[in-house]
């Protein structure tokens, strides 16, 4: 028997997401394609609402 649940269930479309910065990890910092610091760039943050990367959970317990 099958759930009533699955007669309706449709795989989620995966997204297609591109981020303007990448992790710089000399300065620990996410920096944009023309080397300044992401978080300084206000219209970024507005299109983005935060600029976070995983890079301080891996090396801080206390993140």
């Amino acid at each position: 028997m099958q759930p009533f649940a699955l007669n309706y269930a449709r795989p989620a479309r995966e997204l297609v997401v591109s981020t303007p910065y990448v992790y710089d990890s000399g300065l620990q910092l996410n920096v944009l394609a023309d080397g300044r610091v992401a978080a300084c760039d206000h219209a970024l943050l507005r299109e983005v609402g935060t600029t976070t990367s995983t890079a301080g959970s891996k090396t801080h317990f206390d993140d």
